[in-house]
């Protein structure tokens, strides 16, 4: 499901802001952009952020910037004498003299930071509590979403339910039309030619079992209502359940078309297959 999440603090000259894009997919796929101040934490960073989110195209950064102070510039001193050492040590073993021998050694690795570079414990409770707050953002616009989704899906089966009824008021006539046509049919048998009572009767049975829909028609009513509750139902997840319900709704539509062999149901048939569509698409967006 879509989100969105931002969040920024500052704490002693240090800013630190993290930002979280969500899209839909069926499995936790996360894309993490870290400064380099934080690699050792990069493990417990995306631990924490799947603890909140377990499905979608999760897209997360955070930066962390130094204002600039005197405060926060820091000379590692013993560092920057032992580079001081080595570069004089080469000026002797070369005999050619370096044209500015202090630049040299305070622009060498390591000598120069900020506390951003000198990263600690402190800082790192501060990016914690700064992931948490953007997380929680995220699942609040989600919440938001998902919120009118239920709205839009609920939409879908209520207008599966009118299909329903609609097939519900046709199918008396449906099967006075198949009464009509089977006593036209058996008369002609009787009258045409030999038959076998009991082989008659038998086919009889069969066809009217083929043709009778009510037991589908019940099971589809239990469908629509079970998704209905699960979508009202205070789960961490619903969109697996959703999901398996909605391939039972499909299941019985199907059966009703196949079974019902009349136009007027048909139409409702292809209206409901519609809307079980636009459902399928939708759970997906649904945790």
């Amino acid at each position: 499901m879509t989100g969105f999440g931002s969040y920024t603090q500052s704490i002693n000259n240090i800013s630190i802001t993290s930002e979280v894009k969500t899209l839909n997919s069926k499995f936790l796929d996360l894309s993490l952009k870290i400064p380099k101040s934080l690699s050792s934490k990069e493990i417990e960073i995306r631990n924490l952020i799947s603890e909140h989110l377990v499905r979608g195209k999760v897209s997360f950064s955070i930066q962390i910037d130094t204002e600039s102070s005197s405060d926060n510039f820091v000379i590692n001193k013993d560092l920057f004498k032992e580079y001081y050492d080595y570069y004089l040590s080469l000026e002797k073993e070369t005999g050619k003299t370096f044209t500015d021998i202090l630049k040299l050694c305070l622009d060498s690795p390591g000598v120069q930071n900020t506390q951003e570079d000198s990263f600690d414990d402190k800082l790192w409770q501060s990016v914690q509590s700064n992931i948490i707050n953007t997380l929680s953002q995220c699942t609040e616009s989600r919440i938001t979403e998902g919120t009118k989704l239920a709205e839009v899906l609920l939409q879908y089966i209520d207008s599966i339910s009118k299909s329903l009824d609609s097939i519900i008021e046709i199918e008396p006539h449906r099967l006075n039309q198949i009464r009509e046509r089977l006593k036209s049919d058996i008369n002609d048998l009787i009258s045409s030619s030999e038959y076998d009572h009991d082989r008659l009767e038998q086919e009889l049975i069969y066809y009217s079992e083929k043709l009778d829909i009510n037991e589908e028609i019940e099971r589809l009513k239990i469908h629509l209502n079970s998704y209905k509750e699960t979508i009202k139902e205070n789960l961490s997840q619903h969109g697996k359940k959703l999901g398996f319900i909605s391939q039972e709704i499909g299941r019985e539509i199907n059966t009703i078309g196949s079974k019902a062999n009349s136009a007027d149901i048909q139409k409702y048939v292809i209206l409901m297959k519609e809307e079980l569509e636009k459902i399928k698409e939708q759970t997906l967006n649904v945790l």
